[in-house]
C-alpha cells in the first residue's frame, strides 16, 4: 500500500497540471498503468507468465502504454501522458524516475538474456526518446525528446536529438 501512496505524491509532485490526488487517480493513465504493472508483476513472479501478460494486455488496451510484467521498476515512477510508451520484459528502472510519452526501453537481440536497458535513479526520459539494448543510463541523467541511445550515458549527462535543420 505504501508504494500506492507514493505513486500517488510522485505523480502530483511531478505534474503541475493535476491539482488533487483524487484527480489523479481517476484521470493518469500513467498512473493506472503502473498500478497494474506492480500487480502483473506480482503475478509474473508467481510464475503465473500467461496470466500476467493477459493482465498487462489489458492495461495496454485501456492506457496505451505497455509495461511486460517481467520488467523490474523502482519506486516513484511517474509517467506524464504516457501514450506509446514500451517497457521490454528484461529492462530495469530505478527509482524516481521520469518518463514522458512515446518512450522505447526496447531490445536488440531476439534471446532470451538481458537485452533492454538499465535505467538509473533520478532519470528523464524526453518524449520519444528510444533506449535499445543491454545498456546502463547513470543516475540523474537526461535524455531529451526524440533522441536515439545505443551506448552507455554516465551518471549525470544528458543525451539529445540532433537539432532540426530548416530547407
Amino acid at each position: 500500500m505504501a508504494h500506492f501512496i507514493e505513486d500517488i505524491k510522485a505523480g502530483l509532485d511531478r505534474d503541475p497540471a493535476t491539482k488533487t490526488g483524487f484527480e489523479l487517480v481517476l484521470t493518469s493513465p500513467g498512473l493506472h498503468a503502473i498500478w497494474n504493472y506492480r500487480i502483473a508483476h506480482a503475478i509474473w513472479g508467481a510464475r503465473l507468465h500467461i496470466l500476467a501478460r493477459m493482465f498487462g494486455n489489458v492495461a495496454r488496451f485501456f492506457t496505451g502504454i505497455e509495461i511486460h510484467p517481467g520488467a523490474t521498476i523502482g519506486r516513484r515512477f511517474v509517467i506524464d501522458h504516457g501514450t506509446g510508451i514500451v517497457i521490454g520484459e528484461t529492462a530495469i528502472i530505478g527509482d524516481d524516475v521520469l518518463m514522458y510519452h512515446g518512450v522505447t526501453l526496447g531490445g536488440v537481440v531476439n534471446a532470451p538474456v538481458k537485452r533492454h536497458p538499465t535505467i538509473g535513479n533520478r532519470v528523464i526520459l524526453g518524449a520519444n526518446s528510444i533506449v535499445l539494448g543491454d545498456i546502463s543510463i547513470g543516475d540523474d541523467s537526461k535524455i531529451g525528446a526524440g533522441a536515439i541511445v545505443v551506448k552507455d550515458l554516465p551518471a549525470g549527462k544528458v543525451a539529445v536529438a540532433p537539432i532540426a535543420t530548416i530547407r
